[in-house]
């Protein structure tokens, strides 16, 4: 018997992340997408539509809570890198599979947990899709690499 590969459906309207499998919803989490709309413009700081995979899983064996600088842990004691948007937890690195999205990457487009949990099922992010860390920590043990993601409105 051949299993289905999870999919990660995302909805802007909803401000809802589903982990599908067919037609059955595995787990389903509310999330934050950007405060300032819809789009893949370099530098724009929106959150991009259509389908992607994600090309990296970052953070598998860290704390909950560990602040990620340019992907890397920071340690407990380390200065926090500054602004007060922090990437938490875990990144799952989105990478854009059509011709409108292809800069997903190099934007540096995440699933990663955050500081701003109060805000989550809004739209507050930087572009990123937001979670709660414990939520993005479940999430992140069910999927494998290049898991199929779409963003829909």
């Amino acid at each position: 018997m051949q299993t289905t590969q999870p999919t990660i459906r995302v909805s802007v309207r909803d401000q809802r992340l589903d982990l599908v499998s067919g037609e059955r919803v595995l787990a389903s989490y509310p999330i934050s997408t950007s405060r300032y709309g819809l789009g893949s413009e370099a530098g724009s700081l929106k959150t991009p539509l259509g389908k992607f995979k994600i090309a990296e899983k970052i953070g598998a064996d860290v704390p909950r809570g560990t602040v990620f600088r340019s992907r890397i842990p920071l340690a407990p004691d380390a200065a926090l890198p500054p602004g007060d948007d922090l990437v938490l937890s875990r990144i799952l690195w989105l990478d854009g599979l059509e011709e409108h999205n292809a800069n997903t990457r190099d934007r540096f487009i995440y699933i990663h947990g955050t500081n701003h949990e109060e805000a989550i099922g809004t739209q507050a992010s930087h572009g990123c899709i937001r979670m709660k860390n414990d939520d993005l920590i479940a999430l992140f043990d069910q999927v494998p690499l290049s898991a199929e993601v779409i963003i829909e409105t």
